[in-house]
């Protein structure tokens, strides 16, 4: 179920809005063992979303969100705390480099407190 997912640099990421709407969202992401991990701000409308429903959908895809694989289900969970932090932005900095360590430098310019999204896979 996750091979279609190695060697891919985007997820779309799918979270639903209280009304069961689905919004859909490119992101980078990391992958240790069977679960994903994004960084992304504590404020954004996506780690939002996840704190109200934990059920989303992760697809393969172009860094414009186009999938490129196959929609499937999973559960959300965000953890702002240190240690899941620290544990996301190595796994990121070592796949995205000096991109990564670029957004991270204009994220503490403009002070943005971030929070650590935990991909887990239904069976």
């Amino acid at each position: 179920m996750l091979e279609e997912f190695e060697n891919q640099k985007y997820i779309n990421l799918e979270t639903f809005r209280k009304s069961g709407e689905g919004v859909k969202t490119p992101v980078w992401f990391v992958q240790d063992r069977d679960v994903f991990y994004v960084w992304t701000q504590a404020d954004s409308w996506k780690a939002k979303r996840i704190r109200n429903n934990s059920k989303v959908k992760v697809a393969p895809s172009k860094a414009d969100g186009t999938p490129i694989g196959e929609w499937v289900d999973a559960f959300a969970t965000t953890d702002e705390s240190d240690t899941a932090l620290s544990f996301t932005t190595s796994l990121l900095k070592r796949k995205y480099s000096m991109a990564f360590k670029g957004f991270q430098m204009m994220g503490k310019l403009n002070k943005a407190k971030y929070t650590s999204i935990k991909i887990e896979f239904v069976e």
